[in-house]
């Protein structure tokens, strides 16, 4: 007979701030975090893409999580940082960089424990949440990287970057 114990799954997810929010990504997209770096506007670009960083020789669009959301936009801080993720495009993986306002806690957390995600109360679009973390009696929105950008977002991004290079 096998120990229930070992079928439980298990996640580890980095938390992090956008405004009075907080949120959690699956540490499996997670390929790093910067402080803020200067970052090369991109002319005639999505809203949302404030620009490109060079990466150790890649270019990747950088994203402003809070203009996806249509939160209030406020001024970079020392906190401010980005999150280098990995996301599914279509069959293939590609990099993006999100800006993020501050990384927090890295959590373990069993599958069991992941809520519903809420259906009222949210500011966004809900679509991007797989579920809820209740942790430090609040509650953190785990978000889904991949459903953040359709891979025809992520296509324009990619012929801006080009376009600007």
């Amino acid at each position: 007979m096998i120990d229930e114990e070992i079928l439980q799954t298990t996640n580890t997810y980095l938390t992090f701030q956008l405004g009075d929010e907080r949120f959690a990504v699956n540490v499996r997209n997670l390929l790093n975090i910067l402080e803020l770096i200067p970052i090369t506007k991109v002319p005639k670009s999505q809203e949302f893409l404030k620009g490109v960083i060079n990466l150790r020789g890649s270019v990747l669009g950088v994203i402003d999580i809070k203009i996806k959301f249509n939160f209030p936009v406020t001024e970079y801080t020392k906190e401010t940082c980005i999150l280098v993720l990995q996301v599914l495009m279509e069959d293939d993986l590609t990099e993006v960089a999100a800006i993020v306002d501050s990384v927090h806690d890295v959590l373990e957390v069993d599958e069991k424990e992941i809520l519903p995600p809420l259906s009222v109360g949210i500011k966004f679009k809900s679509e991007f949440v797989t579920g809820v973390i209740k942790f430090n009696d609040k509650f953190v929105m785990v978000l889904d990287m991949d459903k953040m950008f359709s891979p025809d977002q992520l296509m324009e991004i990619q012929e801006d970057i080009a376009t600007d290079a």
